[in-house]
């Protein structure tokens, strides 16, 4: 049996991370609007608990990117497959993070690959280049590290 999974990343702006990571892997942003609009309607949540980003309501706390092609719930627009997931905390991050994404794009694409993330708003740290390869190390606009082999 195999199981589906999320990568929860801790963030001082889930909406800009995740407008971020979406653009970075061709992911799109989770579109949780009908469920707000119903919960919202019913008076089981207050309108505080949101905010408007990529033009829809969203949750304030919390946003989410998925692969184009990966199963979704309508009603939720929760992704049901692999995905990031961006939650608000109060602190920005003050050590180096235990887990790191790893973005493959190919030795032909890996210098046009990490030119455009910079362009997104990554910031390159070094190159690496060891026996097992060749990679860049950057930082994303909250200065989570990751690689792009």
């Amino acid at each position: 049996m195999t199981l589906d999974w999320k990568v929860v990343i801790d963030s001082t702006d889930p909406h800009a991370q995740a407008t971020f990571w979406g653009e970075a892997l061709g992911y799109i942003v989770e579109d949780h609007s009908v469920l707000i609009e119903r919960l919202l309607g019913f008076g089981a949540v207050p309108e505080d608990v949101t905010l408007v980003a990529h033009d829809r309501r969203a949750w304030r706390d919390l946003a989410g990117v998925r692969h184009p092609d990966d199963p979704y719930d309508k009603d939720s627009g929760a992704g049901l497959g692999w995905r990031l997931l961006f939650q608000r905390v109060p602190e920005a991050r003050t050590v180096k993070n235990r887990l790191h994404l790893d973005v493959h794009a190919g030795p032909e694409r890996r210098e046009a690959e990490v030119e455009r993330l910079a362009g997104l708003g990554a910031t390159v740290l070094r190159e690496v280049a060891e026996q097992g390869g060749t990679w860049t190390v950057l930082t994303d606009p909250e200065g989570n590290e990751f690689c792009v082999q």
